[in-house]
């Protein structure tokens, strides 16, 4: 897959991830935390991935463009 997010966007999705992960396991609990936790897995691992198939669709990117 090609890259389509910048740094920043990277950043932004692993550490918005990882939020909802904890919140969802470790606070909620029950079915809803569960959702929630799940949830935080897609910008997770987008973040991590540095491509997001949204992003591909809309023919979007958050890369700086090349000189």
């Amino acid at each position: 897959m090609k890259k389509n997010e910048g740094n920043t966007d990277r950043i932004l999705r692993v550490i918005l991830g990882i939020a909802l992960l904890v919140i969802g396991f470790a606070v909620m609990g029950g079915t809803a935390g569960v959702i929630v936790g799940l949830v935080g897995l897609v910008p997770l691992l987008t973040g991590l991935a540095g491509s997001c198939p949204v992003y591909s669709l809309l023919g979007l990117s958050s890369t700086k463009a090349a000189s």
